[in-house]
């Protein structure tokens, strides 16, 4: 049915929308609420999210710097019901090799990297529980409902957004339970997606706004939580390694954070420049859980929960304008991560409070609708600035140096940056962008990897299976490929399909028929991670929004 057939959708119109329920556009919604009630004012806020409930997309691993919840809930600590209660007691860093490692000395580390005095807990309870405080100040908040479409006026300023239409069949029928989506209007939208958004991707081509900014990098982030025997669980223990299982070429490493109630979450990064199209995050992630310094931590312990998630790594010289005709990014959308820390919930807060200053100032002044400039002119000073600022250098250093320089020369520049506020290397670019740095298969020899044993590793999809991933069936495919035949003649005979590889969730894979190789797309394995639309070296895969409440729904991630 053509879009002129579909009946005309309902609409609401609100002060500011925001698109996505998690720390950055939650804390949008709570300032704005806040200094609203001060000035003795109101605001009509709403906050839609794809997810089925606050919480279910999301997924960090997460030691979580306070300093954002404390300026915006300064007495979240003292409640009954306060996400995070373990707080970082041993910080503790290693170098692995295939059969042991060294503990480096965490005097060497710079003081950055300290952990001591954050939270141990999971960033989708941290939301649930901002949720409530937003809704306790009016904010109006629909899950379930995913951010389809940007909606323009006629002159191309931003007007809100459009949720997708519910109850389309695979072939782009409705069916009997058809839902036309809604139109929510706003003086001003802001788009708090994460990481590679893909409205927000939109906007950044519309508005040119990467125009003067580096090329965005991205990292794929794999988490599972177990549940450990008793003496295995040291609540507050939070341990980071790199090294092996990845040579020294490839960026990433590991995390496990001991929480509450005899749970350990345990996750592995992997930079998504790799050159290798054999390699696969999955099951390095696998590998590495086998390492003679951890696999004590899992035995006799049980896996409860997997997912993953890209991690936005371009850092301070990535983040793109902020600001366009009528909206804004903040959080993960404008891309506000520590890499080094592996961190960004503190700052997607905190862009959410500044992002919310500047709206109240704005809609206070009878404004609405136009581009607020002034939000883009001051996150650079402000905590988060600063905070990226310092960290600047340590993805490209260690993305052209290789892990064995890389990594003490970005030590070297933070410690610099701490001590006398300046860098031996002034500000280093990125290069290539994620798609293009993955070479031919035929400079490379395929990785043979340990079939999973079921106890301590495991395969693709048992591991969907508990991430409670979920879409309709017979809706349509929302993994688009643009050319069919260039992901053959590319994608496959070039690069030996590597999509079968760089997801996590089996969604990919190449089917030997009679007539030749057929792509297949089981798109309800789709865990949302966006990897695809970052690592496709051609950039033929764009991942849209399926229906609202589908995809995977984290219980405590």
């Amino acid at each position: 049915m053509s879009e002129a057939e579909l009946p005309e959708r309902e609409g609401m119109d609100y002060d500011v929308v925001v698109v996505g329920a998690g720390p950055a556009g939650l804390a949008t919604a709570i300032r704005l609420k806040q200094l609203a009630a001060e000035r003795g004012s109101d605001l009509a806020v709403v906050v839609v999210e794809k997810g089925s409930e606050v919480g279910a997309h999301i997924l960090s691993g997460a030691v979580i710097d306070p300093v954002g919840l404390d300026a915006l809930l300064p007495g979240w600590r003292q409640e009954a019901d306060a996400p995070l209660s373990v707080q970082v007691t041993d910080d503790r860093f290693y170098f692995l090799g295939p059969a042991g490692g060294i503990r480096l000395p965490n005097f060497a580390m710079p003081p950055l990297m300290d952990n001591h005095g954050n939270y141990i807990g999971s960033l989708g309870n941290v939301c649930r529980f901002l949720a409530q405080k937003a809704e306790a100040l009016g904010v109006e908040i629909y899950p379930g409902f995913a951010a389809d479409e940007i909606l323009y006026d006629d002159n191309g300023v931003v007007k809100g957004i459009a949720t997708g239409d519910m109850g389309v069949n695979r072939a782009g029928e409705p069916k009997a339970e058809f839902t036309r989506g809604m139109e929510l209007r706003g003086r001003y939208t802001v788009f708090a997606e994460g990481a590679r958004g893909h409205l927000t991707k939109q906007l950044i081509a519309k508005f040119d706004l990467d125009r003067d900014a580096q090329p965005p990098k991205f990292g794929i982030g794999l988490k599972e939580l177990w549940k450990v025997k008793p003496e295995k669980h040291k609540p507050g223990l939070v341990q980071h390694a790199f090294g092996w299982p990845l040579d020294g070429k490839t960026g990433g490493g590991a995390f496990l954070y001991h929480m509450e109630d005899e749970q350990v979450a345990v996750g592995y990064v992997i930079h998504l420049n790799y050159e290798n199209p054999y390699l696969s995050p999955f099951d390095e992630f696998q590998r590495f859980k086998t390492h003679p310094f951890f696999r004590d931590t899992f035995e006799g312990g049980k896996r409860i929960s997997y997912g993953a998630r890209a991690i936005t790594e371009g850092g301070f010289q990535s983040v793109p304008r902020l600001t366009f005709p009528g909206g804004m990014l903040v959080g993960c959308a404008a891309g506000f991560v520590n890499v080094p820390r592996i961190k960004g919930s503190h700052n997607a807060v905190l862009s959410g409070m500044l992002a919310a200053e500047h709206l109240v100032e704005a809609l206070e002044a009878g404004r609405g609708a136009d581009e607020l400039s002034s939000y883009e002119e001051a996150w650079r000073g402000s905590a988060v600035g600063k905070d990226l600022k310092r960290v600047r250098n340590v993805k490209p250093l260690w993305s052209r140096f290789g892990t064995f320089i890389g990594i003490p020369l970005g030590a070297l520049d933070m410690w610099t940056n701490t001590l006398f506020g300046a860098s031996l290397f002034g500000t280093l670019g990125h290069g290539k962008t994620d798609a293009a740095s993955l070479k031919p298969a035929s400079r490379f020899k395929p990785i043979a990897y340990p079939k999973p044993d079921g106890v301590l590793t495991f395969d693709k999809l048992s591991s969907v299976f508990i991430s409670n991933t979920n879409h309709e069936e017979d809706q349509q495919v929302h993994l688009v490929v643009k050319d069919m035949a260039l992901q053959k003649a590319s994608e496959h005979d070039v690069f030996a399909g590597p999509s079968n590889r760089y997801c996590p969730a089996g969604v990919y894979e190449w089917v030997e028929e009679d007539t030749g190789p057929r792509f297949q797309i089981n798109a309800q394995n789709c865990v949302h991670c966006k990897t695809c639309d970052i690592k496709d070296p051609n950039q033929n895969i764009t991942w849209t929004a399926p229906e609202g409440g589908g995809g995977p729904n984290y219980p405590n991630m």
